[in-house]
């Protein structure tokens, strides 16, 4: 293996503001990470919490087949043996192969933090090291801090390196704790160190600069052999070296091999976009549309020059195959692209569409009209789709709201309820449905399931996954026009809509509408084999 990758966002990712893992999240999260192929996942730190241990006593369950997991953990405390540390005796509790010590090499912390000598920080990292070594365990030194400290002393930093590596640490990792460094700097300081020390030496960058991702990478460049980052790079303050970004510049743009797999390069992270928005999801955390390689929106083509020259040949606008990570590219059809965006669009769905078919045309007049109107579709894929087929003339029942109404009272206890009744059409049945929720779209969604229930089968795994209003122009004041975006999945897809109102409640129940016709015709052009049947 040319790079290892230690994943730490079951440790690092942790100290996130807003960031809790459950036990569970956490045995999960390193499941998903085996099945990618990281070498370490740091577990956590046994020492500073009952889940932590937990996790290392849980984990050996699983049955990892690539991943090892390493524990997390400090040198030994000033005025204690190593042997009676507990911090240490927690790594022998948690009992791991590995383990990752961090130690201080920045003089500034050395003796303003931790209020010991320079030569009292020497020998607190050569003791706990030696200690953990005489336990039979392999040990990677976390050297904290030490491009600052290296800026300022950096004799001194060296040395705090050549104390580990005597004591006989396997791994030397340089942290940008601060993450201030940039990557001239990071270059710089990774050439110097390596021809000083004879471990293999590794990264550790943070994000407060913006410039995780790219240090990490120039580190590698260096000769560093070992990366530390977190899945989507969460973390303390801003956050690590993301590796959803690292990986495939490793791996596909480097062409280093930094995972333990079989599979051959090119398909070692199909399964990268789906991981990282696992992550996001067990987190309840947003998805990031703009994140490179696995964003929604990372392979989107908007303009019509663009497109049209994106077709014939992907690579003018891609840097590379979105299917390389798991991710598929989007063209969004609006005022600024044509028919090839839209003839683009059908043969995602499998429809066999001639570029000349004037279907393509109603529909992009259709769009054209709608975005006049304040309607955007950059994202709702579904709602471009379904003015597609319904251009083509597809013939599969839709669902159609005949009525509808919310009534929304103070409740008695304090707060507000509300119920709703909707009225709705499938070919030549109608039912009505009501239901009650926190807020009037709540309780119009649960309505429309109910009556929807009573009509149509197969809808019952479709749910809601995001919903989100802005206003379209705000000089009306509150009788301005609103958007409304709702996500939905099915457990297989994910599919967005949107529509306009001024009323928030009927935009609403038409971008709900509009999620459940999809499924539906989606359903119906897979009865069909993907051919549109057209009408005359």
């Amino acid at each position: 293996m040319d790079v290892e990758v230690l994943d730490t966002t079951l440790r690092d990712g942790a100290q996130a503001t807003g960031i809790s893992f459950t036990l569970q999240d956490k045995l999960s999260i390193t499941e998903m990470l085996d099945e990618l192929g990281i070498s370490y996942v740091e577990g956590g730190w046994p020492a500073s919490n009952p889940k932590d241990m937990e996790y290392f006593s849980r984990v050996r369950e699983l049955g990892l087949s690539k991943t090892e997991v390493v524990a997390f953990g400090s040198t030994r405390r000033r005025g204690t043996r190593a042997g009676e540390d507990q911090n240490l005796a927690a790594i022998l509790k948690a009992d791991v192969r590995t383990a990752v010590i961090v130690g201080k090499s920045w003089r500034l912390h050395v003796e303003r933090v931790l209020g010991a000598s320079l030569e009292e920080n020497l020998e607190m990292i050569a003791d706990s090291v030696e200690y953990l070594r005489s336990h039979g365990l392999r040990v990677i030194f976390d050297a904290e801090h030490f491009f600052d400290g290296y800026k300022e002393d950096p004799e001194y930093a060296l040395r705090v390196l050549g104390a580990a590596e005597g004591a006989g640490a396997h791994r030397l990792v340089l942290a940008d704790t601060n993450g201030g460094s940039l990557p001239h700097e990071i270059q710089r300081v990774v050439r110097e160190v390596r021809g000083r020390v004879r471990a293999p030496l590794g990264i550790h960058a943070h994000n407060d600069s913006g410039t995780a991702v790219a240090n990490t990478i120039m580190a590698v460049a260096e000769g560093a052999a070992h990366v530390q980052g977190t899945i989507n790079g969460i973390g303390e303050r801003c956050g690590n070296a993301d590796l959803v970004q690292v990986l495939p510049a490793l791996i596909l743009k480097m062409g280093l091999r930094a995972l333990r797999s079989d599979l051959p390069r090119e398909e070692q992270l199909r399964g990268l976009t789906s991981l990282s928005r696992r992550v996001y999801m067990l987190l309840n955390l947003p998805e990031n549309p703009y994140q490179p390689y696995v964003g929604s929106r990372a392979f989107s083509h908007k303009g019509g020059i663009h497109i049209d020259a994106m077709l014939k040949e992907p690579r003018s606008y891609e840097h590379l195959d979105p299917e390389l990570v798991g991710n598929y590219r989007r063209i969004t059809v609006s005022e600024l692209s044509g028919r090839a965006a839209l003839l683009n669009e059908a043969r995602r769905l499998g429809l066999e569409v001639d570029k000349d078919d004037p279907a393509l045309g109603r529909a992009l007049e259709e769009i054209k009209r709608l975005e006049a109107e304040g309607y955007s579709f950059d994202g709702s894929d579904a709602t471009v789709h379904l003015i597609l087929l319904r251009s083509l003339g597809a013939s599969a029942d839709q669902l159609v709201p005949v009525h509808w109404s919310v009534d929304v009272s103070s409740g008695d206890e304090g707060g507000t309820e509300s119920v709703a009744d909707v009225i709705v059409q499938f070919g030549s049945q109608v039912r009505h449905g009501r239901g009650r929720g926190v807020g009037p779209v709540h309780a119009l969604d649960c309505a429309l399931r109910a009556a929807v229930g009573k009509l149509v089968d197969g809808l019952s795994g479709v749910s809601l996954t995001n919903y989100k209003v802005s206003v379209v122009d705000s000089v009306e004041g509150t009788a301005s026009k609103v958007r409304v975006y709702v996500e939905f999945s099915d457990g297989r897809g994910r599919w967005s809509t949107t529509a306009l109102s001024r009323n928030v409640v009927e935009a609403s129940l038409n971008a709900l509408i509009d999620g459940y016709n999809y499924a539906l015709m989606l359903k119906w052009l897979g009865s069909r084999g993907g051919k549109v049947v057209r009408q005359v």
